[in-house]
């Protein structure tokens, strides 16, 4: 199976949904895309700019504005970090209800949606004057982009069978990927042409851009390949037969999700990536600024540089995980970004901290899309949605410690070195080590 369909498989008129955008004249756009290229492209396709908007903007923008906006607000080390904590407690408040509304009333609507919050809440985030107000922003961003991101990555499911679905959703999470290309040098120029209120510009401008993906995704979006007269990209006779076996009311197999050892299983190693990564990711630029003798500018540029390396990381091993298997992937990605978070604590030499920034960037978000692969391995595309929202629910835990917890230690320290160190031992020993105990089978098989 490629990624383009036969021509039984194809588009056409009969095909696409009729009336319910007919004044957008949407139909006849979906009847211009060649009838040769598979729906579940475009639907990759918007994927990805869903979870860009969700995460690439609306989290890793952070990154980029956060020194600028700590000087504009007079934060403290502490009040940086509670402020992607913020964020990141609205992420995995929201996660599992996401992954339920997604199951219940399909993800198109609840993506959209999401994608609307995400945007007037980084708006919100610019206009705010006080830290207080900030936080608000922050924490409406993090409700909206676990509702864009988590039923996004789950739809793969739905869309690419077994074979394909590791590269299918490696491809999809370069969305984040985008998010570092595009405001590595877009913030730093926001910010020299603004002056000190250019922090403000940079979340209305990235505001403006996740609306418009909202857009996008209400009127393109697709739940399920049927709703095109299709079947899932890659399916195998084995997934065949299970979708065809599968109920039809997934809401009666919620204690199949729940009561399953592997979620739980696979949540705690999300949690590891959660808590590790964000502090790397999140106070990457301060630390080269601060500590590392970088320029803003050099300091964004190699964080660019990060971001265009970084959209091959899903895509590698995604890929890597259909041929060798999801637990070999899992464990070598763990073992080396726990190498590149303890490099960068220990050492400030340019080539270790180089070093440590290509290890990251080979790995950066890979973890999310193996994730979201054994999900649907594990679950099944119906279920699917609610089983990576509990998941994304562990793993925001680790998120929403990590930076809190790393701006204190610094605070403490007056280095960000220790939290470097404390993210590497975490993504080594629960991260790398609950992978090497992985052993994921399809629920009601074992």
């Amino acid at each position: 199976m490629t990624w383009f369909s036969h021509r039984g498989y194809g588009l056409s008129l009969s095909s696409a949904p009729k009336g319910e955008f007919d004044e957008f004249g949407i139909a006849d756009l979906i009847d211009m895309i060649d009838q040769r290229v598979h729906y579940g492209l475009v639907v990759l396709a918007l994927i990805v700019l869903a979870v860009f908007g969700s995460l690439g903007l609306a989290r890793f923008g952070y990154t980029s504005i956060l020194p600028a906006m700590q000087e504009g607000l007079k934060l403290t080390n502490t009040q940086a970090g509670e402020l992607q904590s913020w964020n990141l407690l609205g992420y995995v408040l929201t996660a599992v209800f996401a992954g339920l509304f997604a199951t219940r009333f399909g993800p198109r609507i609840v993506i959209s949606i999401s994608l609307f919050l995400t945007g007037l809440a980084m708006i919100l985030t610019g206009l705010f004057p006080t830290f207080d107000g900030a936080r608000v922003g922050r924490f409406l961003t993090g409700v909206g982009g676990a509702g864009g991101n988590v039923p996004a990555m789950a739809l793969i499911s739905a869309w690419f069978g077994g074979s394909r679905r590791g590269l299918a959703s490696g491809t999809a999470v370069g969305g984040s990927s985008l998010g570092l290309v595009l405001t590595g040098p877009l913030i730093p120029a926001i910010l020299s042409r603004y002056g000190p209120e250019g922090w403000r510009v940079c979340w209305y401008v990235l505001g403006a851009v996740a609306l418009g993906i909202c857009v996008l995704c209400a009127l393109l979006l697709r739940n399920r390949p049927d709703e095109q007269g299709l079947t899932p990209l890659g399916e195998t006779e084995a997934d065949r037969a299970r979708r065809a076996t599968s109920g039809r009311n997934p809401s009666f197999e919620w204690d199949r999700v729940w009561n399953s050892r592997a979620l739980w299983h696979l949540a705690a190693v999300y949690f590891a990536f959660g808590f590790s990564y964000v502090i790397y990711a999140t106070f990457f630029i301060r630390y080269l600024v601060g500590e590392g003798g970088f320029t803003a500018k050099d300091a964004g540029l190699l964080w660019l540089n990060v971001g265009l390396v970084s959209g091959l990381s899903g895509f590698l091993w995604g890929g890597i995980s259909d041929r060798w298997g999801r637990r070999t992937a899992l464990m070598s990605v763990f073992l080396l970004q726990g190498a590149s978070f303890i490099a960068f604590g220990l050492g400030q030499a340019i080539l270790v901290l180089y070093l440590s920034a290509s290890l990251f960037a080979i790995t950066a978000w890979s973890v999310p899309a193996l994730m979201a692969a054994l999900a649907g391995d594990v679950f099944g595309a119906r279920l699917a949605p609610a089983a990576l929202g509990l998941m994304t629910l562990v793993f925001g835990i680790g998120q929403a410690i990590g930076p809190i917890l790393a701006g204190r230690i610094a605070d403490a320290a007056h280095s960000f070195a220790p939290a470097f160190l404390t993210a590497g031992a975490v993504a080594l020993l629960l991260g790398a080590g609950g992978s090497f105990l992985l052993r994921p089978r399809p629920q009601g098989e074992a």
